[in-house]
């Protein structure tokens, strides 16, 4: 049997390519009117998956497939943060602290959920 291992980079990027692929399908399947509801289904599942690889020890190239590029490319802090400053600029306070604290939460909670099924 030959073994072979492909580049760091090349791992990352195929992972980060499936995640952003898998990214933009929850945001199409989840489109909610007037509430960023996809990033905090993405931000959260993400986190469990991050999570999960890391309590089941999962190290070396799957760990740059699977951890830093495909959950790496599916969460996204940026677009958390652009929503909770948009629904602050149209003054939707309740909708805002709700978000920030639903990804935060949420996020905690996915990781403590993944470290009792996994860990």
């Amino acid at each position: 049997m030959v073994a072979f291992s492909l580049p760091a980079p090349l791992l990352v990027g195929l992972g980060g390519a499936a995640g952003a692929l898998l990214r933009h399908a929850v945001y199409e399947t989840l489109a909610v009117e007037g509430y960023p509801a996809a990033t905090l289904v993405v931000n959260v599942a993400g986190s469990f998956a991050l999570a999960a690889l890391a309590f089941a020890g999962v190290g070396g190239d799957a760990a740059l497939l699977f951890g830093t590029g495909a959950c790496g490319a599916f969460t996204t802090f940026s677009s958390f943060t652009v929503d909770v400053v948009g629904l602050v600029e149209n003054e939707r306070w309740r909708a805002a602290a709700f978000h920030a604290a639903g990804n935060l939460l949420g996020a905690g909670l996915a990781v403590a959920l993944a470290w009792l099924v996994v860990g």
